[in-house]
């Protein structure tokens, strides 16, 4: 009897879960995103369209961040998501071959992204069409991409410390010598005409308006040159790679010039006790940008024994931060500031000198980022941390990591 009762007992059938669907670019994840799959999720099994890159670029004109196999592989990591898949249709329906294949129960939108069009696809299929609000998880801040996009880019910039007009090959070509920089993290307000390489930083803006692509720094910078050097230019400068190379390599480096608008060698540093005994001794102080119209190349004077003075002052520059002697930093630091102007006096006009004069007993050394002629004085000081208390409008820095 008991072995009858065993036999006539059936595990109950698991009922089967409805499909679920949701759409869109995916580009700039966010947290807002992951709610949005995390409350799709509940009415079953989540399937994602993603937009391609060419129907995004098509119908939104600009280029993704991501790659499509880049967001396809994010959005499948989410736990929430059951599978993705790339869209193959074209404009704001371009899931429905995609629908097609997943063949869904539901079809989730967001409430800014609900339309007359994808309720129509779903009467047509006879799914069911939900709409939901925008609500943050619990304790997080609402998130959209439209919002991010206003967000300021985290392109870097970068501070030339010594060396730079030699990677000019009307200078180089008196002696060969390194131009030393350091990559800075955006961590202040980038102000234009300024001596950060701004330029070079809005070039890159028109590619990468938020962030470099994670590729090798050399070869980037490379394309950032050639980019902003365009052959039609005509204007018929071209910019210093110092510039390029700044902002592209990370950490501390050097490169090294011989009548040659690209550096024959480059070198890095991204030893962390080195770089933060660089930021504990470096900082900016704002001052007016430097006028329209002015040429900082006007009188310019360009020797051998100047150049070679330039390239002396970096090497020793090069020498003192390996060592961490910061008598001897802040003694090559404004050896080189002071080779600089000897070339290219107009570096010093308008408001600088009432800055120098202000500040040169307080710093160890000082000089003008870029070209000159306004902008920031960069100093190298005892104590950031002391010093940015003492003079509010000081700029600490942050110096740019690898990965």
């Amino acid at each position: 009897m008991e072995s009858q009762q065993k036999e006539e007992l059936k595990v109950p059938q698991e009922k089967t879960r409805a499909k679920v669907f949701v759409s869109g670019c995916y580009d700039l994840l966010h947290s807002g995103h992951v709610e949005f799959f995390r409350q799709a999720a509940q009415y079953g099994d989540l399937y994602v369209g993603i937009g391609s890159d060419k129907t995004i670029e098509g119908y939104k004109h600009h280029k993704t961040i991501y790659s499509e196999q880049e967001r396809l592989f994010m959005v499948k990591a989410i736990r929430y998501v059951k599978d993705a898949f790339i869209n193959t249709g074209d404009g704001i329906l371009d899931f429905l071959p995609t629908l097609d294949i997943v063949k869904p129960d539901i079809l989730v939108v967001n409430e800014d992204g609900g339309s007359d069009a994808k309720k129509k696809v779903c009467e047509e299929r006879g799914m069911q069409y939900i709409v939901l609000q925008r609500v943050p998880q619990e304790g997080l801040k609402a998130r959209s991409s439209t919002d991010l996009k206003k967000t300021p880019s985290q392109i870097p910039t970068r501070l030339d410390l010594a060396g730079t007009w030699i990677d000019q090959p009307y200078v180089s070509q008196y002696a060969p010598g390194w131009a030393i920089t350091i990559s800075l993290e955006p961590t202040f307000e980038i102000r234009e005409r300024c001596g950060l390489s701004t330029s070079t930083r809005n070039m890159i803006k028109k590619i990468w308006p938020y962030q470099l692509p994670n590729m090798d720094p050399e070869i980037l910078a490379k394309l950032v040159f050639c980019f902003e050097n365009d052959p039609e230019r005509s204007d018929g400068i071209v910019s210093g790679a110092q510039d390029s190379i700044g902002i592209c390599v990370p950490g501390l480096c050097r490169h090294w010039y011989d009548k040659r608008f690209w550096p024959e060698k480059i070198e890095t540093c991204y030893d962390e006790q080195i770089l933060s005994w660089l930021e504990q001794h470096l900082v900016m102080i704002p001052m007016e940008p430097r006028r329209l119209g002015c040429s900082v190349v006007a009188d310019k004077d360009i020797t051998e024994p100047k150049v070679k003075a330039l390239a002396k002052a970096a090497d020793d520059c090069w020498n003192a931060i390996m060592k961490r002697n910061l008598a001897a930093f802040a003694a090559a630091y404004q050896a080189s500031f002071e080779a600089q102007v000897a070339m290219f006096p107009a570096m010093i006009q308008g408001c600088v000198t009432s800055y120098i004069d202000a500040f040169k007993d307080q710093v160890l050394a000082y000089k003008m980022p870029g070209a000159g002629g306004g902008g920031y004085l960069a100093c190298v000081v005892e104590d950031a941390g002391r010093f940015v208390q003492a003079h509010k409008e000081t700029i600490r820095l942050t110096i740019r990591r690898p990965g």
